[in-house]
């Protein structure tokens, strides 16, 4: 690629050998879902030559594990982002990828046009991947750096004949499974409410398009600033929708013109959704990813309650959250009796957990994670912003027949289930060393291979260490979630009901922070919640994170 060839150039010209150290010296890895990075030159970036690399190391890993591969074939999709200056777009790599596979006579399935990231299925049980297969595939990475013959022919997906096009099928099967989970179709098509929908300048227009035809709703009005796909994202300074109102800014307007009162907002490769609602006062509520599962948690249930066989079993039904997410879903399933199990962050150990229960013979009804990452129903095994976008148009709709918007069931959820309050943020840290030093302070605390006691003033009662394996709270000392030592993640449970996580992004320089409150039903004197939540922050932050002596930039908002 002329381009990226010239970036590294120019930097060896100019002397820039930090900078080329920097690009140079280490590759990508999984992070919580995938190989992640940005785009550019050098092998730590997603370029030509990196995703050919790494599309060799997969066909030689997926040959070893599979003898039938030639007869089964591969899966190509892409979305619409790009960067002109490496003359790098989503299309191009996903051409390159068909190309490799295609010149080793692999059938490849490869998608005529942008598609969610949802369409595209993953390892054989159609979830992401997880360990070992992450570290055995950069191996054979490893093993692949040199392109092989007819890797950069990407000519082969015009001419080769094991190419096939799986659009126009996926589309009609998801559309279909999508049936599953609509409960209320004459309903949708008599409601009053309207609903604005932004893609963000991704890929999610077409598809919730189709999902609210699906599901016998009038379509939902665009903003058409950003409905068509735009890789600069040039109407937003950030392209995620959970950020909130600040990039929500065009939809709310063209809500509020359109008399809308609902605005659903799915991330540029739609496997996420952002939510907001007009209140009585003229103000939007943009609700967290923590509030809309509770509203989620509670719907998927009462309409498998409703619509339920006679003999079927509570005690079948699961739901799943991630462990930094909120324990609503566990309260809602403690009450219910239904079951409810958390995993690791990331949504490749929620699908890989629920292909477990369904080959089981259980029923999941819905998993969440708190980045806004929801999954109604099991027909894909990833987070999907196009289902949940429908689905929240349908429990709004419901609600609206009886004069209740989403805001208000939320507290009729916390009234029921007990008000969980919740706050997530992050630091920035660029030095792994400050990082790692945080974190060994907390296990050597006031001697060494000690934990913390105490946080300021707050007891603490247990403490989780899943890159250790530790767990106070077990029997034998051992954390039920299996280990990660190459992330870092401390979990503490305090005295006064309050769940606090500090961990590290996988995929970009952040110390991140989730805490909530748990209260029980009889507490509901949420001020007093909100100030012992904000307190405990507070302390957190101040004797366990040490941002000033560590030189951590908080998160501006």
């Amino acid at each position: 690629n002329p381009k990226t060839k010239e970036q590294i150039e120019n930097l060896l010209r100019n002397g820039m050998n930090k900078e080329l150290r920097d690009r140079l010296c280490c590759r990508m890895t999984f992070g919580t879902a995938g190989l992640r990075s940005a785009m550019g030159a050098g092998f730590c970036y997603i370029n030509d030559l990196t995703v050919i690399q790494s599309t060799q190391g997969m066909y030689k890993y997926l040959e070893r594990c599979f003898s039938d591969f030639k007869q089964r074939g591969f899966v190509v999709g892409y979305d619409t982002r790009g960067q002109v200056t490496s003359s790098c777009s989503s299309q191009r790599l996903a051409k390159l990828t068909a190309a490799v596979l295609l010149a080793k006579d692999v059938p490849v399935y490869l998608f005529s046009r942008y598609v969610p990231t949802p369409f595209v299925v993953y390892w054989e049980n159609g979830a992401q991947i997880t360990s070992p297969h992450d570290k055995e595939i950069l191996k054979c990475i490893e093993e692949c750096v040199e392109p092989w013959n007819g890797s950069w022919n990407d000519n082969l997906v015009d001419t080769s004949p094991l190419k096939r096009d799986p659009l126009q099928d996926i589309c009609r099967r998801y559309m279909e499974d999508l049936k599953k989970i609509c409960f209320h179709r004459e309903l949708n098509s008599k409601t009053t409410l309207k609903f604005v929908h932004t893609s963000f300048h991704g890929v999610g227009h077409d598809y919730v398009q189709l999902a609210f035809q699906v599901f016998g709703f009038k379509p939902p009005i665009p903003v058409p600033e950003q409905k068509d796909p735009d890789p600069d994202f040039s109407t937003v300074k950030c392209p995620n929708p959970e950020e909130g109102e600040s990039v929500l800014e065009l939809s709310l307007r063209l809500a509020e013109k359109e008399n809308a009162r609902i605005v659903l907002a799915t991330d540029p490769d739609a496997d996420r959704l952002a939510v907001a609602e007009l209140q009585e006062n003229g103000d939007w509520k943009v609700f967290t990813g923590n509030e809309l599962a509770a509203l989620f948690g509670w719907w998927m249930f009462d309409c498998w309650k409703k619509n339920k066989s006679r003999n079927a079993d509570v005690k079948n039904i699961y739901m799943l959250a991630t462990t930094v997410s909120s324990k609503i879903l566990k309260a809602i399933a403690l009450k219910e009796g239904f079951h409810f199990e958390e995993t690791l962050p990331g949504f490749k150990w929620i699908g890989s957990r629920i292909k477990d229960l369904l080959e089981n013979g259980k029923e999941v009804l819905f998993a969440f994670e708190e980045s806004i990452g929801f999954l109604c129903g099991t027909s894909v095994l990833d987070k999907d912003g196009v289902s949940a976008a429908v689905v929240v148009a349908e429990m709004a709709s419901y609600l609206e027949t009886m004069n209740i918007t989403l805001k208000q069931q939320l507290i009729n959820v916390y009234e029921k289930y007990g008000y969980h309050i919740s706050k997530t943020s992050y630091f920035l840290c660029y030095d792994p060393t400050t990082i790692k030093s945080i974190f060994e302070r907390l296990r050597n605390f006031d001697s060494p291979k000690e934990y913390p006691k105490f946080c300021g003033t707050f007891a603490i009662l247990h403490i989780r260490d899943v890159t250790t394996g530790y767990d106070s709270s077990q029997p034998n000392k051992k954390s039920v979630l299996p280990v990660s030592k190459n992330s870092q993640m401390i979990t503490f449970t305090f005295q006064n009901g309050c769940v606090a996580t500090l961990r590290t992004s996988g995929t970009e320089p952040k110390i991140k922070y989730y805490a909530e409150m748990c209260a029980s039903p009889d507490q509901s004197d949420t001020a007093l919640l909100e100030e012992e939540l904000k307190k405990l922050i507070e302390a957190l932050i101040e004797n366990f994170l040490e941002p000033s002596k560590n030189g951590l930039t908080w998160r501006s908002v």
